[in-house]
Order: C-alpha cells, then sequence, then structure tokens
C-alpha cells in the first residue's frame, strides 16, 4: 500500500473561506476499500512481525537488524515513488520526516526489537497494546478528546489482551520494560503528530521516514559497538527480507495511509488485533497450543475493533471545527483528526 496521501488545501484568502475550506469531503467508495485493504494489511502483517523479529534477531544485533531493515525499505520505495514520478521532499519536509521517522521507527520500533531481548512475549504484547491508551491521552493533549464509545472499545480491547496473556511468560529486565514504555508513548506521540505537520505527499512521505529512522537506527548500532558474530544463518536472513517487504513496504505505508484517513482509534486498532493473528499463526504454523482463556479472550477483543470501527453520523459543523489547517509553505494541510 504506498498510497500515503495529505490533503491539502489551497492557502484560504479570508477567515470566512478557511472555514469552508477544511470541510473533508464525502467518504468515497475507492477511499473505503483503501481504508478498508489497509486495516487488513495491518492486522496480518504486523500481527506477524512478532516472530519475524524473534528469528532476525538470531542472526543480527538488534539496532543494526532494525536500521538494515527501514534504510532497505527507505531507499526501495524512494526509487519506485521517483519512478513514478513523484519529487523529491522540500527541506523542511526532509526536516519533518526526519523528526516522525525517529520517533516511530528509531524510538518506537527500536525500542521494541530492543527490549524483545529481556521482556517476555507475553509482558510485551501486553505493552504494545496499550498504545492506543498513549494515543487517545496525546489526542487530548492536542485539544481532541476520544468520544465515549472509542473509550469503550479501548477498555474492552485493554481486558481481551489481559486475558489473551493469562498465564504467559511476564518476565522482564527494568532496562527492556523501560524502552518498551518508551517505545510505546513515542509511537503514539510521533503517530499524532505527523498529522499536524507538513509531509511529503504518497509514497515518499513512508520512504523518507523510513530512511531518517533506519539512519538513527545504524548510528545507534554504532554508538552501541554492535557487530555480527559471523554470518546470519539463512532463517535469520528470511526474516529480514520478509521484515522488509511486508513489515516495512506494505505494512508501514498502510499505516501512514491510514493516519491521514481514518480517526486515531481506527488506525491504532491494530494493536489489539495483532497478539490474536500472533497466537493464531503460532497454533498453526508453531504448532502452538491455544489457551483455553484465549477463546473468551478473542470474542472481547473483535468486540472492541467492532465499537471502533462502527460507522459514525455525520456532522457538519463538527467536521469543520475538528480539522485543524496547519501552514505548509504555499498551502495549508487539513489534519483530519
Amino acid at each position: 500500500m504506498t498510497s500515503v496521501g495529505r490533503t491539502v488545501e489551497t492557502e484560504p484568502e479570508s477567515p470566512a473561506r478557511e472555514s469552508h475550506a477544511v470541510q473533508p469531503p464525502p467518504p468515497q467508495k475507492n477511499s473505503r476499500l483503501l481504508v478498508a485493504l489497509s486495516l487488513l494489511v495491518l492486522y496480518v502483517v504486523w500481527g506477524s512481525t512478532y516472530l519475524g523479529i524473534r528469528v532476525a534477531l538470531e542472526g543480527f544485533p538488534p539496532f543494526r537488524m532494525a536500521g538494515l531493515r527501514f534504510v532497505a525499505a527507505g531507499a526501495a520505495l524512494l526509487l519506485l515513488a521517483r519512478a513514478r514520478g513523484a519529487s523529491f521532499p522540500t527541506a523542511r519536509q526532509w526536516r519533518n520526516a526526519a523528526a516522525i521517522g525517529t520517533l516511530l521507527l528509531a524510538f518506537g520500533n527500536g525500542g521494541v526489537v530492543y527490549a524483545e531481548q529481556s521482556v517476555g512475549s507475553g509482558l510485551c504484547a501486553l505493552v504494545i497494546s496499550a498504545m492506543p491508551l498513549w494515543m487517545a491521552g496525546f489526542s487530548g493533549m492536542f485539544g481532541r478528546w476520544p468520544p465515549l464509545g472509542d473509550w469503550a472499545a479501548l477498555g474492552l480491547g485493554a481486558l481481551g489482551i489481559v486475558l489473551l496473556n493469562h498465564g504467559s511468560d511476564l518476565r522482564a529486565s527494568p532496562g527492556g520494560m523501560a524502552a518498551l514504555l518508551f517505545a510505546s508513548a513515542a509511537w503514539a506521540f510521533g503517530s499524532l503528530w505527523s498529522r499536524r505537520l507538513d509531509l511529503p505527499r504518497g509514497s515518499m512521505a513512508a520512504a523518507a521516514e523510513m530512511l531518517a529512522g533506519g539512519a538513527v537506527l545504524l548510528v545507534l548500532s554504532l554508538a552501541r559497538g554492535e557487530h555480527l558474530a559471523g554470518p546470519p544463518p539463512a532463517r535469520a536472513l528470511g526474516a529480514l527480507v520478509y521484515l522488509v517487504v511486508f513489515g516495512s513496504l506494505l505494512a508501514y505505508s498502510a499505516y501512514l495511509y491510514l493516519l491521514a484517513h481514518v480517526r486515531p482509534a481506527v488506525a491504532s486498532s491494530y494493536a489489539y488485533v495483532n497478539p490474536v493473528v500472533a497466537v493464531l499463526l503460532g497454533a498453526a504454523l508453531g504448532g502452538e497450543a491455544i489457551p483455553p482463556v484465549a477463546l473468551l479472550a478473542m470474542p472481547i477483543i473483535l468486540a472492541s475493533v467492532a465499537v471502533v470501527l462502527r460507522p459514525r453520523r455525520a456532522a457538519p459543523e463538527a467536521a469543520t471545527r475538528g480539522s485543524v489547517p496547519v501552514r505548509a509553505g504555499a498551502g495549508t494541510v487539513v489534519a483530519r483528526r
């Protein structure tokens, strides 16, 4: 999914025109289809990357692996975007993309990769699934608290994740736990902040953010003195390729598309579905047993996602107030909330 767009309107000439310009257009059938496909990609692909990261770490140090992943994906997407006629980002857009890439990929994903070395898988899933709660809190800081229905969905999802991980490995080192909490908060804040910044259009946004985030991760790898102990096994190389193609090129682009087109609660709903997918994949591919409590947890999690994805009644005045014009060069970027 490479159509990662930011809606751009012509700069308003007067306050009256600005109020009219920021009204969101009615949803189109093709955009609804892209939203549905993007959610499906996040639910399935990012649910499988739990396993992919663990396998890749068998042959690579954590920050070296994550840095190579995002630099490779960003370079490939940049070349693809240029081949399709996309222009290079401006200096301002590069700076903004570097900030978002550092928050989401270097601090967010890099923190998770680092924590997976010393945090049990059950606790890792629990902490990551709290990311929508971080996002709800940061939304309030930006002046837009989630509606009551979204809070109910967040509570249902959190309950389902706790049940799903009942009796699982909850071991953690203090450093790993701190990295995991920081990673969740950084990912949530960066996701919301990106909606208010002037960023490149289309797939160039994902390319710039992955290149910047990957570069920061490689610098961290050098600073920590990471090195390969020997040639990575084929299994680890295959996992890294999977993370580049599916986890980054496809899924990260889909995530940025969702951030630009749906409300944060919908974009972050993957955090509740991914652990379910991970459990099902473990049973299907690894012969792992599904604990009985999971049969209760999964319907609760799916119910929470259904509440988040429920249709919302149109409210033209509220929609107008909910869009914040952000100055971006010669135009006005309309940040959808």
